[in-house]
């Protein structure tokens, strides 16, 4: 089967940076395309050829009607539309309404990432659990940024726990807070990206905003803030405990992590682990699942957080890297015991 679509001015930017987002249409649905000197072909099976006409028709339509999708954005959307032939682009863009936080302006990009910013929204405690460059921690500093500055709350806790990578650091020299200033900085990053940077440090010096090691929660009650525990694999059971029992009155908390990037030392049970089995239906408390779907980063990554699940499936639940949510604390016992090896 085979349709031609009227050659429209701004249909260009459809294809994409080198043509990426063509390649993408193709690969995804198994259609091929070709461009004429009037019109825009499609040809392969017949529901594939469909499901593309619409996705591009939808585009057009957008185009004309004054929206403006850049190549990136239609990138992610595309990856959504390939992967669920339940939503359509127009719907996809439109239900992702635009948030402004600070100097940003974000559309959450896949269905998961708007559940997730729903969810925050809804919930006093949401987990948002998945891979690498899925957006969990940004959209949760994003949100924490617009509560702040909607006077929703009066202050925002940031905090992670300060654990090496695989690696020893060794004597790190400084104070106390520039020893774990660098295990802290990507939480410094968003929030920058977020506002001005002497807004942040004016916040930054009267403790409107708080960036500090899981550590430091310990007896505190946080009343009207945000709280964000990023990077939530690598707490212990004893402290993701602590943490979850500091939340006070008209507080939001939202805790991320990775379960395929523990670098716990041998012998400590993960909390975020934990967490999910302990909570698990608990009233009040969402869980939000990223997958490789849902990375925004390069093309690349997505294609890496897959190649690493296959890996995983492929060796079987006795040497998974910590993938199953309902894989015992002994798991993530090896898997970090593998890492320090």
């Amino acid at each position: 089967m085979k349709v031609r679509l009227p050659l429209i001015r701004g249909l260009e930017s459809f294809f994409g940076t080198r043509d990426e987002n063509l390649r993408l249409l193709e690969s995804g649905f198994g259609v091929a395309t070709r461009l004429t000197t009037d019109s825009f072909e499609i040809e392969g099976e017949p529901d594939a050829v469909s499901r593309s006409e619409s996705i591009v028709r939808d585009f057009i339509s957008l185009t004309e009607s004054g929206h403006r999708i850049s190549a990136g954005d239609l990138n992610s959307y595309l990856r959504v539309l390939t992967a669920d032939e339940t939503v359509t682009l127009r719907s996809l863009f439109e239900s992702g309404k635009a948030r402004n936080f600070g100097k940003k302006s974000l559309v959450p990009k896949t269905p998961n990432q708007r559940a997730y910013l729903d969810a925050i929204e809804r919930y006093d405690l949401v987990f948002g659990i998945g891979p690498a460059g899925t957006g969990k921690t940004y959209l949760a500093v994003a949100m924490a940024v617009s509560a702040l500055l909607n006077k929703q709350v009066t202050r925002i806790i940031l905090t992670r726990p300060a654990v090496e990578a695989g690696e020893r650091l060794g004597f790190l020299p400084g104070t106390i807070q520039e020893k774990v200033d660098p295990y802290l900085r990507p939480l410094y990053d968003a929030l920058f990206d977020m506002l001005e940077t002497d807004r942040v440090e004016k916040f930054l010096e009267r403790n409107v905003i708080e960036v500090a090691p899981l550590a430091f929660m310990r007896g505190r009650t946080l009343n009207d803030s945000f709280i964000i525990l990023d990077e939530a694999q690598n707490s212990t059971a004893e402290q993701m405990k602590m943490f979850l029992t500091r939340q006070g009155f008209n507080s939001k908390t939202v805790v991320t992590g990775d379960l395929t990037q523990i670098d716990l030392p041998p012998g400590r049970r993960c909390g975020l682990s934990e967490a999910v089995e302990i909570l698990k239906g608990v009233e009040g408390i969402h869980m939000v699942y990223f997958d490789q779907r849902d990375v925004v980063r390069n093309p690349l990554v997505q294609r890496i957080v897959r190649a690493y699940e296959q890996y995983n499936e492929l060796m079987g639940p006795g040497r998974q890297m910590t993938l199953k949510l309902d894989q015992p604390p002994a798991g993530a016992e090896q898997d970090a015991a593998a890492r320090e090896e």
